[in-house]
């Protein structure tokens, strides 16, 4: 490991992974990028008994700490909302002496099985992705990490069907790397809706 690279943690989490067909193919692909710790939550926890102690472990040891999922019902699977309630407490993620994740950087890698024009004021979900997360946003805000815009992927359920999968892994190894080796431009990242909007102005070239 490089002495300037960044730590990543995956915290990934999909209740029915043999039905994905794309978060498992991104999830083995980050296994593949060196520096990055991946975590199958449902998987390691399939009791959902937590052990707090190793995951806030975890976050001491990560510079990044990335949320993978599908978008269900709005918000994120149930095991990811069980590891904030149970592993960011107060005394270590927030209050007086909770500075255990501050400084590090925050973002979701997230899949959602509609067209991205579904989610907007006028569309299907009346709402944007980045409203959505929102309670997650606040959460990186309260803990006093860097939060990033997400990389969400559209029209999941088509993706292979549609060809698309193989640039989706691409581009979030790309990320993934920039992140790591802290190439992407966190300046021009608060314009843009999601990571994967324009990668070729957000990640810099390698001195």
């Amino acid at each position: 490991m490089a002495a300037n690279q960044k730590r990543i943690l995956i915290l990934f989490a999909h209740p029915s992974p043999e039905r994905s067909e794309v978060n498992v193919p991104l999830f083995k692909a980050s296994q593949s990028i060196e520096n990055v710790t991946t975590v199958d939550l449902y998987g390691e926890y399939p009791t959902y008994r937590i052990n707090i102690d190793k995951e806030q472990q975890r976050i001491l040891e990560h510079d990044i700490i990335i949320f993978m999922f599908p978008l269900y019902w709005y918000s994120t699977p149930a095991i990811l909302k069980e590891w904030q309630d149970l592993v960011l407490e107060y005394g270590f993620a927030y209050g007086r002496d909770g500075k255990a994740l501050h400084g590090k950087t925050f973002l979701c890698a997230l899949t959602a099985g509609g067209a991205e024009n579904a989610y907007r004021a006028d569309g299907y979900n009346h709402f944007t992705i980045n409203e959505l997360l929102q309670p997650l946003e606040q959460t990186a805000m309260l803990t006093g990490m860097q939060y990033l815009p997400p990389f969400a992927l559209f029209g999941a359920r088509t993706a292979v069907e549609d060809g698309k999968l193989d640039q989706h892994i691409n581009d979030w190894k790309m990320i993934l790397k920039a992140l790591r080796d802290d190439n992407l431009d966190l300046t021009q990242t608060k314009a843009l809706p999601k990571l994967n909007e324009d990668l070729s102005i957000l990640i810099r070239e390698q001195a």
